[in-house]
């Protein structure tokens, strides 16, 4: 079963986990490359790498980003240096953006580097970015436009959110390499992710919403599961960004959000009493256990999510 995960943050990065389980190197993985970023003259790619050392299982699960057992010397030294380090990098993080920065300076495109690092560290699923040309989100806040590393990290998301900008958009394209994975995909899943900041980046590339509605008309399910549990996000700022862009914040608020896009809709069963709001949106709900907390339980959900896919292509979802 060949399935691609639209995927963005750390809700992504573990739903991938845990398909991965069932599928391997049947996965692929398309993740949102606005929120990547120059930091001390190094390419950093936050939602990929988020994807890159949750797949080698070297994920920091306290901290949520970066990896398991860091040490941070080279960023305390140029903290002494006197530079500005709101966006800290582990000194072994530093390798993977000294290894890209390289690649890329040499001419290799984006995702001929992703693809090569994947190898580097010997996972099987594929982590694609969404378009080889780059797109950078910006937020119009309280206090001004910012970009959104600024917004997420240095202000630890703190500015309410008036609306949100995708910069680079028209000479943005899918890749020939989401492009095949899409067309040949059994089931697209739109992962747990902020809908407006992880997703939205990635639905906004021209193209690309096009080549998914087309795969729908086809048959193929496209399910989405929802970032927010009774009412409140498990990370993040998705639901206070909801609430100040005039959506619900709710399961049912994100179904809608997707609603001309996806055909089933999986939220967690403390919110199983919305399922009929969402299946008046034309819907297929599946209510189940969404929180993953450990290897099991992303393995659990991801195993849910599959089946659902399977149902949704064969008949009514049980």
């Amino acid at each position: 079963m060949g399935v691609v995960e639209l995927a963005g943050g750390v809700g992504g990065a573990k739903l991938a986990h845990g398909l991965a389980a069932h599928l391997g190197p049947e996965l692929s993985v398309v993740v949102n490359t606005g929120d990547d970023l120059e930091r001390h003259g190094l390419v950093v790619w936050p939602d990929h790498d988020t994807v890159l050392y949750t797949l080698a299982g070297l994920d920091d699960r306290e901290r949520g980003w970066g990896l398991r057992d860091e040490t941070w010397a080279v960023i305390d030294q140029l903290e002494r240096l006197g530079e500005e380090t709101w966006f800290r990098l582990g000194d072994r993080d530093i390798a993977t953006h000294l290894l890209r920065t390289e690649q890329l300076r040499a001419g290799r495109r984006p995702t001929e580097v992703a693809l090569d690092l994947q190898r580097r560290f010997g996972i099987g699923p594929r982590i694609l970015p969404m378009s080889d040309e780059p797109v950078r989100t910006v937020v119009e806040t309280d206090v001004g436009r910012l970009e959104f590393q600024e917004y997420f990290v240095r202000l630890r998301q703190t500015p309410t959110v008036r609306a949100v900008a995708f910069l680079g958009l028209e000479a943005a394209r899918p890749t020939g390499e989401v492009e095949a994975a899409i067309r040949a995909a059994d089931l697209v899943v739109v992962a747990p992710s902020n809908p407006i900041v992880s997703i939205g980046p990635i639905l906004a590339v021209p193209g690309l919403r096009d080549l998914l509605l087309e795969r729908r008309a086809a048959g193929v399910p496209i399910v989405g599961v929802s970032p927010i549990v009774a009412g409140r996000a498990l990370k993040g700022p998705a639901d206070r960004m909801l609430a100040s862009l005039g959506h619900p914040v709710s399961a049912a608020g994100v179904a809608a959000i997707y609603r001309d896009l996806v055909t089933g809709f999986v939220i967690d069963a403390v919110d199983a009493d919305l399922g009929p709001e969402i299946e008046g949106l034309g819907l297929r709900v599946l209510a189940t256990d969404t929180i993953m907390t450990d290897d099991a339980a992303r393995a659990r959900l991801g195993g849910a999510v599959l089946d659902f896919g399977r149902a949704l292509a064969t008949g009514p979802a049980r």
